[in-house]
């Protein structure tokens, strides 16, 4: 049965980008989401880069990135995913950072946070395709979702600044309300999911 939380605002959030160019138009996305986000959400990059290939033979022995990944991970309240598409699918560095959190067996990270999935491309669908993909893994780590507002975001040049200011008022509004749903969606979950134990 579900119990209610303790936990109240602010709310600690960490965001993944799943590109690891310095350059990822979905990093200037990301630090427009965090000059955006309401002030009870607290943002805090989780850095994917650093981590070597998952293999299962390192279940028994976390290296100590991977022990200090999914430690940042388990701090956080929500979790928010920044993603390009690439062909078609997820970027491989953001899946392998993925499946560092959900192993090994029984010590999965990701598990009851509350999610959310947000991308930029050049192209007019916005990282549809894999921001599915994404949502399926998502799924079976048994992570809460926020389904709507979806957010595919057609990066026109221009459009986000490289500190992360948007130049297009419309677009500002979007991802605002964007954010506000995210932390509506972060309390009730909060609320109704019970703590890890």
């Amino acid at each position: 049965m579900a119990t209610i939380n303790e936990l109240t605002p602010p709310y600690r959030v960490g965001y993944f980008v799943g590109s690891l160019s310095a350059h990822s138009i979905n990093r200037m996305l990301a630090n427009a989401l965090v000059s955006l986000a309401p002030k009870d959400l607290v943002m805090t990059e989780i850095h994917i880069g650093e981590l070597p290939l998952y293999n299962r033979d390192f279940d028994g022995d976390f290296p100590q990135v991977a022990l200090d990944f999914k430690a940042s991970i388990a701090a956080q309240d929500a979790l928010l995913f920044v993603t390009p598409e690439y062909n078609r699918s997820i970027p491989g560095a953001l899946k392998n950072a993925i499946d560092w959190a959900s192993r090994p067996h029984g010590e999965n990270v990701i598990a009851r946070k509350a999610t959310a999935v947000i991308g930029a491309s050049p192209g007019a669908i916005g990282t549809a395709v894999a921001q599915q993909q994404l949502r399926s893994v998502l799924g079976f780590l048994q992570a809460p979702q926020m389904n709507a507002p979806e957010a595919y975001i057609q990066m026109r040049p221009g459009l986000i600044t490289e500190d992360g200011s948007v130049t297009d008022p419309g677009t500002e509004a979007f991802l605002k309300s964007y954010l506000d749903a995210f932390f509506e969606f972060i309390e009730r979950v909060l609320t109704v999911v019970p703590k890890a134990r």
